[in-house]
């Protein structure tokens, strides 16, 4: 960004941001998200070893079944989005990239030699037809770590990074994190996931995004 994109407002400086490169950031958004989901369903259907079933914690016991939740969950693929168009140039987008990437790549082989699944809910799924169109397309299995709050973690930390450098107020920073939990909560809502599960993508989102960002700075520090 030049001087007069950084004495613009933050959202002047992320309007101006979205539209460069945009063919390589819905394409490449597109094909990644699709190669993603092919790999996905492949491991659910053929890995290397029978699921183990997840525990149940008191927590899990304690947040209750909550239909209501499903818009949220599925908002992950909007999530994800929005790091990538506030990318400026090609280098940053091969870089965050790579490092989506490299996050979703590790939990799907950490799926193909331990495949887990979650505990039956023991839910009637007929009153909920939504949910249970859900269950029938992403059935409870590759359950820990969740790649679900793997990837909307490593999204709110860069989100976080970006918004702050456009020098968005902290409402903006409140909504995004607020967002990024509501992501992990409906995976426990719905019963796609139990809390161990959550922790693991946890862990793994923070540590993808913590590595990509110091490779991040240490790029634009070697440019100075």
């Amino acid at each position: 960004m030049n001087e007069n994109d950084q004495q613009a407002p933050w959202y002047r400086q992320a309007v101006a941001v979205i539209p460069r490169h945009a063919y390589l950031k819905s394409i490449g958004t597109t094909i990644f998200i699709s190669i993603f989901f092919v790999a996905y369903s492949y491991l659910l259907k053929d890995p290397a070893y029978p699921p183990t079933v997840m525990p149940r914690t008191l927590l899990d016991h304690l947040i209750g079944f909550q239909p209501l939740a499903l818009p949220i969950y599925i908002s992950l693929w909007v999530y994800v989005s929005l790091p990538p168009a506030l990318l400026a140039t090609r280098r940053e987008l091969h870089d965050y990239g790579m490092s989506i990437a490299g996050t979703c790549l590790a939990g799907l082989i950490i799926f193909y030699f331990w495949p887990t699944t979650v505990p039956a809910a023991h839910i009637d799924w007929a009153p909920y037809p939504d949910v249970d169109f859900l269950k029938s397309m992403d059935a409870s299995g590759n359950a820990c770590p969740s790649l679900h709050v793997a990837t909307a973690v490593f999204s709110g930390i860069w989100l976080h990074y970006l918004v702050r450098r456009f020098g968005a107020p902290l409402w903006i920073i409140i909504c995004n994190w607020a967002w990024c939990a509501g992501i992990a909560y409906s995976t426990l809502a719905l019963r796609q996931h139990v809390v161990v599960d959550v922790l693991a993508g946890l862990v793994l989102g923070v540590l993808a995004a913590y590595l990509s960002l110091e490779r991040s700075r240490s790029s634009d520090a070697s440019f100075i």
